[in-house]
């Protein structure tokens, strides 16, 4: 059976839906499926891809730096304490996606997320995602043999929803898994591993 990995103007065997754009080719090749640490990482990477849902990928990491800006380097602490007059900031942020319930849910995350490190130390938000990471299966070869969700995402899901996260439904916290590498979809010819 083929794989579905295409050769790029540079010759290398990449993930289909990396080649469209430069930003996807340096996303793909330098960031996408790769772990990263600390707590403020993992919450970028949820609220980036919670404004994604229904959105291009590539809309949300062309605004990517502005929403470092505008969300104060997504650090918890600082976004848990915003009041009324930040979120009529952000609402009137033309370089972010203004959508009034995504950033209530960004902020009500941050004092979810800060509740969970309060409870239970530094790391625990990278530590319970991490948690519901599948099992090690073979990488797939066409995008097809990629799911939208997974029993683990579902977990997960529900997990966070129980802590007082929203906006992070099944199909979200599969690409946010996909995104910190927790599983790995790269097509089983790409170059990257």
């Amino acid at each position: 059976m083929r794989s579905d990995a295409v050769r790029g103007d540079d010759g290398v065997l990449r993930c289909p839906w990396a080649l469209s754009t430069p930003e996807y080719v340096a996303y793909h090749d330098l960031e996408w499926g790769r772990p990263v640490q600390g707590d403020q990482a993992v919450f970028e990477r949820i609220v980036l891809e919670s404004f994604q849902s229904g959105l291009a990928w590539i809309t949300i990491l062309r605004k990517r730096p502005t929403f470092r800006a505008a969300f104060d380097g997504f650090s918890i602490p600082a976004v848990a304490a915003y009041d009324d007059a930040d979120r009529a900031r952000l609402l009137a942020d033309p370089g972010i996606v203004r959508n009034r319930a995504n950033i209530d849910a960004t902020i009500g995350n941050a004092r979810a997320a800060l509740a969970l490190l309060d409870q239970e130390g530094e790391g625990a938000l990278e530590r319970l995602v991490a948690s519901f990471a599948p099992v090690p299966r073979p990488r797939p070869r066409r995008l097809a043999d990629v799911p939208a969700s997974t029993p683990e995402s579902v977990a997960l899901s529900r997990e966070l929803k129980r802590r007082g996260f929203g906006f992070v439904g099944p199909t979200t916290m599969y690409a946010l898994m996909q995104a910190l590498g927790l599983v790995d979809d790269h097509l089983r010819d790409c170059a990257v591993r």
